[in-house]
């Protein structure tokens, strides 16, 4: 009977072990995570400055509830239009915001959406193009009260 209560204490003491190191707490050890992300959106293509709108304040007071506006510059038509948007938070612990597919059967190239941030910080935004060009555009937001743990 102690042989498997301590097992079972073993194998409990592990499982809440790894449950702490999760995948986004390891991307947090990694300051730079946000970049081996943006590389993998890119593969290899050069983004272009510009063509897209950021309306995200400068300073927010709660970082768990920030206002994130996104609009690209784009006819929306079936020859051209933006096929997915990606936003990224450069010194969040999980940089990955989120990524929006669009249809070209949008009128317009346009997310709204409110996104959780810590601290001074980048928001990076890519906009893939469907003839395959990349747009970025970056914006700086700084948060009083911490909504993402650093």
């Amino acid at each position: 009977m102690t042989l498997i209560r301590r097992e079972f204490l073993q194998g409990a003491g592990l499982v809440v072990t790894l449950g702490l190191i999760s995948p986004s707490g390891l991307r947090a050890a990694d300051g730079n995570a946000w970049q081996g992300l943006r590389e993998s959106i890119l593969a290899g293509r050069e983004p272009v400055e510009g063509g897209i709108t950021l309306d995200l304040p400068d300073m927010a007071e709660n970082g768990a509830q920030v206002p994130l506006g996104v609009h690209v510059d784009s006819p929306m038509t079936p020859a051209e239009h933006v096929e997915a948007i990606h936003v990224i938070a450069t010194r969040n612990p999980a940089p990955e915001i989120g990524t929006f597919r669009l249809s070209p059967h949008l009128a317009r190239a346009e997310v709204f959406t409110r996104i959780r941030v810590g601290g001074v910080q980048d928001i990076l935004v890519l906009a893939e193009m469907s003839d395959g060009r990349v747009l970025q555009q970056a914006a700086r937001v700084s948060v009083t009260v911490g909504g993402c743990a650093t």
